[in-house]
């Protein structure tokens, strides 16, 4: 039977200065024995969801108890999100790609991104294209505008002539692509 990851809780260092921390220490004994490869894919079934990250049940021979797996935030997707469970959900069955396995620790950290396309790589050759997409952030030095999924692109408030709202559609062209920095660089486009 296969067992289950144990959660310590970790003790505060300095009592009376402050909660104690749980953090999420995973313990599977068979695990320093089957160890995963990087750049394996593994399955497994999504346990928790956390806003720090979803830890997945990995699949495997129940007599190996292969243990947990970990999946950072930003390595669930390419697109973006405000919350974990928008892209998963607990009891969802996923594959991902291990990108670390710490034997001291007993943890595998996960990618579900990996075996992902890069939305980049197809939209590099798309420099003067004119595409419209909603503002999903304003910042002080301009908005970024969602061009694509997994693709926003910022629009500096050197080029605008008004700042739009969170959430407006607009119209922009795609000014530059700058893969290696991952970067998009938008205009407004021009009015007719």
């Amino acid at each position: 039977m296969a067992r289950p990851a144990v959660r310590h809780l970790r003790r505060n260092p300095h009592p009376g200065q402050g909660p104690e921390i749980a953090t999420p220490q995973l313990y599977s004994p068979a695990m320093s024995v089957c160890q995963p490869e990087r750049g394996a894919v593994v399955r497994g079934i999504i346990s928790e969801i956390h806003n720090f990250g979803v830890f997945v049940r990995l699949d495997g021979d129940p007599a190996s108890s292969p243990g947990t797996g970990f999946i950072r935030i930003p390595e669930l997707t390419w697109d973006y999100f405000w919350d974990p469970a928008e892209v998963v959900h607990a009891g969802e069955q996923v594959s991902a790609e291990v990108l670390d396995f710490d034997a001291t620790r007993g943890q595998v950290q996960l990618s579900l991104k990996a075996l992902q396309e890069d939305p980049l790589v197809q939209f590099a050759d798309r420099v003067g294209e004119v595409l419209s997409g909603p503002v999903v952030k304003v910042v002080p030095f301009g908005v970024f505008v969602r061009v694509a999924p997994g693709i926003a692109g910022l629009v500096h408030e050197s080029v605008l002539t008004r700042h739009p709202a969170m959430g407006e559609i607009v119209t922009v062209t795609i000014a530059e692509v700058d893969r290696p920095g991952r970067r998009v660089r938008l205009e407004p486009a021009p009015t007719r």
